[in-house]
């Protein structure tokens, strides 16, 4: 199995990034939080990876924090969690927040990610509440440093997400308009649309 991927980043998007290894490409579906900390495509970037195998298919899912990998495999072994539901989940809250919601059993948080509703949260703090002490550093947040076009960055991230184009950009000029600063950087954007969405 495919654990760690170090090479050129030929291209990069909210959800996916495509790494080169000694003539290679392999797709990689990943989180908004690890698309923040990538370098500028064209640079070396390594990645923890998740291989998933199914009959018909193997799918790989890359973290730039051990510990985000790691909470996504916990998550895999709820019922009713496969890995694109995860990388949601990942995509939807910071890993140190999900860590603190699923600790105090704050179910109101995790219903607002996309995808995970009432029932799926309570079965969510009741499987891992007490299988998360391992996890007692939180995940270091981004450090922000990518600066681009985060609107258009932030739109697309929301569409992959399932959000219709109308109410993603909608909630994207909400968010820029409660802070203008938020528009220099996709992550702030983001969780603030998210955030607009609810």
């Amino acid at each position: 199995m495919i654990a760690h991927l170090r090479g050129r980043l030929l291209t990069k998007a909210p959800n996916q990034a495509i790494v080169e290894c000694a003539g290679v490409g392999y797709d990689v579906a990943i989180s908004v939080a690890t698309f923040t900390s990538l370098p500028a495509e064209g640079a070396e970037a390594a990645l923890h990876i998740h291989t998933h195998v199914r009959e018909d298919q193997i799918s790989l899912f890359g973290f730039s924090e051990p510990q985000e990998k790691r909470l996504f495999e916990k998550l895999l072994t709820i019922s009713g969690i496969g890995p694109k539901l995860a990388i949601t989940v990942l995509s939807g809250i910071a890993s140190d927040r999900l860590v603190a919601a699923i600790r105090s059993s704050d179910h109101a948080s995790l219903t607002r990610i996309p995808g995970i509703g009432k029932k799926t949260a309570e079965r969510v703090v009741l499987e891992l509440k007490d299988k998360l002490d391992d996890m007692a550093v939180p995940v270091a947040e981004p450090s922000g440093a990518y600066r681009g076009p985060a609107g258009d960055d932030a739109l697309s991230a929301l569409v992959n997400l399932g959000y219709p184009q109308p109410v993603a950009q909608k909630a994207i000029e909400t968010a820029m308009g409660k802070n203008p600063a938020a528009a220099e950087d996709f992550e702030t954007l983001f969780r603030a649309a998210m955030a607009a969405i609810r």
